[in-house]
């Protein structure tokens, strides 16, 4: 039992730990349009299009805009 309890502890530091990484990092969790392509599967983004420079002007549209919108949905309307 003494080891599952180890185990279990072990675990959940490394988890947090993990979580306390992407807080403080302040970056978005995102991933790339040539992550297909590299792994020899050869499909479209459906956000770019297969334009790479397609995706760094949508990150740099959410990032300009990210300090204008708000933050909540209004769910009452």
């Amino acid at each position: 039992m003494t080891v599952f309890l180890l185990t279990f502890f072990v675990l959940l530091l490394i988890v947090a730990g993990m979580a306390l990484g992407v807080i403080f990092s302040n970056k978005p969790i995102k991933g790339s349009c040539g992550g297909l392509g590299a792994v020899g599967i050869d499909s479209e983004c459906e956000i770019c299009g297969g334009n790479p420079n397609k995706c760094e002007e949508e990150q740099g549209k959410q990032q300009s805009d990210s300090g204008t919108k708000d933050q909540f949905y209004d769910a009452s309307r």
